[in-house]
């Protein structure tokens, strides 16, 4: 796989997956983006449905990858990172939940956080210095990213979070590991934490001295992994006509899940696919589909917490796949946008409870009130929400509102009664070099 900076640079500026893989961000302040992407095969399309997810994923990680990466290797790291089940299920009349929260820290991006640490651990050369992540967290990253890389040889950890702005069961689950996982509360919110992220990478010398790389969807080598699972709800669902739409309705914050699902539709086989970005308040992204500009502005805090973000990375990947001058009208005629209220959301976890028994968690709500939206303008349409969180991870919003407990999942049982730790800092780089410099001495 060639790849290339959505700032762009000359056609020699490439590089490979491995290469971006542990540096994170391009060079020169860029995001990784393929330089191209060819179609799946009709020969590998055809086999599809025979397949379990773990082989659909193979097929798609070697199609997408090319001879970059071993067969062997690649499906020893698919197996191993893919242990978990996808199920889908209906459950209203045409809309599906896509439940990707059953892997261990029960948060979709388990998916692309497991596939990354093996990649690196598969490639990473116990000769290089030490590699230190950084990885801004709004909630769900932080336990899935901790949880992957947890004790890996070569490696450190900094997980920043915003400070009284996760869930007390998702903060649990980065904040009680230790070892080589170092929890950072930033006074401040997420966009503060990404901030910092982008401050210590665009300084050359700390990069360097601490070999930083990322782990947020930022890294290609996280992203990439999440078209995994589009591949698997299409090959489930993909209808039989061929005028006929699927929709896949996304819970979006930093959009890297739904800069994955169009990734997906070019690439694996998905030409029919629709899309919805699904947000809260924090509408940066459907204000720009409705025409309006696209301005970042501070997030504004919501019950769906890990989508508050102003400030979202992956819409320069989103722009630089469908161009900058036919762009828009390109994208807007695959992906539309909607933004939902606490009220409405509350609503609609109040409301699936009563009438189907589904306890869902917010941000999964809000994924469902864009494609209920999305839908009853596509009469014959069926639809995919993409349920990014066990709703137990929210109990503090989900209970209240069920009138019942719901039950806890292994994953989160296991660290509420562990000691947490965490360094508190203000949103300034300085508090992040110095955190940097302490944490030299875990490995």
């Amino acid at each position: 796989m060639q790849l290339i900076s959505t700032r762009g640079g000359s056609d020699a500026d490439t590089w490979t997956f491995k290469q971006a893989l542990f540096l994170g961000q391009a060079p020169d302040g860029g995001l990784f983006v393929p330089a191209s992407l060819p179609p799946l095969p009709t020969s590998d399309r055809t086999t599809l449905p025979n397949l379990t997810f773990p082989e659909r994923s193979f097929i798609a990680a070697r199609h997408l990858l090319g001879d970059e990466i071993a067969p062997t290797t690649l499906r020893t790291a698919i197996l191993e990172a893919l242990d978990f089940p996808i199920p889908l299920r209906e459950i209203e009349p045409n809309i599906h939940l896509l439940e990707l929260f059953h892997g261990p820290t029960h948060a979709f991006k388990d998916v692309g956080a497991r596939f990354m640490a093996r990649m690196m651990a598969a490639l990473y050369d116990p000769g290089d210095p030490p590699l230190t992540i950084l990885a801004a967290t709004s909630g769900d990253t932080g336990g899935a990213v901790a949880h992957a890389f947890h004790n890996l040889p070569g490696i450190r950890v900094a997980v920043l979070y915003p400070l009284g702005k996760v869930s007390p069961r998702q903060e649990a689950q980065f904040t009680t590991l230790g070892g080589n996982v170092t929890a950072v509360a930033v006074r401040g919110t997420f966009d503060d934490c990404q901030r910092l992220v982008r401050q210590a990478f665009a300084d050359p010398a700390l990069t360097a001295r601490h070999a930083l790389t990322s782990a947020n969807s930022i890294n290609i080598g996280r992203l990439l992994p999440q078209t995994f699972y589009y591949l698997h709800a299409w090959t489930e669902l993909a209808p039989a006509a061929a005028d006929s739409t699927l929709v896949f309705s996304v819970p979006s914050g930093n959009f890297g899940n739904l800069t994955a699902g169009l990734i997906a539709r070019r690439s694996l086989g998905m030409s029919l696919a629709r899309f919805v970005a699904a947000t809260n308040e924090n509408d940066v992204v459907p204000a720009y589909l409705a025409g309006r500009g696209f301005h970042p502005r501070a997030s504004v805090e919501t019950i769906s917490s890990a989508m508050d973000v102003g400030d979202p990375s992956n819409f320069r990947r989103i722009v630089h796949m469908f161009g900058e001058c036919e762009g828009d009208r390109r994208l807007r005629s695959v992906l539309t946008g909607s933004s939902w209220s606490d009220g409405e959301t509350r609503d609609c976890i109040r409301d699936l409870w009563h009438r189907r028994g589904v306890a869902i968690d917010p941000h999964t709500a809000v994924g469902l009130l864009g494609l209920r939206n999305e839908l009853r303008q596509r009469p014959g349409a069926r639809g995919v929400v993409l349920a990014t969180a066990h709703p137990a991870k929210f109990a503090e919003t989900v209970e209240p509102l069920t009138g019942e407990a719901l039950p806890v999942p292994p994953g989160i049982a296991r660290v509420m009664d562990r000691p947490r730790h965490s360094i508190v800092i203000g949103p300034e780089l300085s508090g992040l070099k110095e955190v940097l410099s302490t944490m030299v001495s875990i490995l």
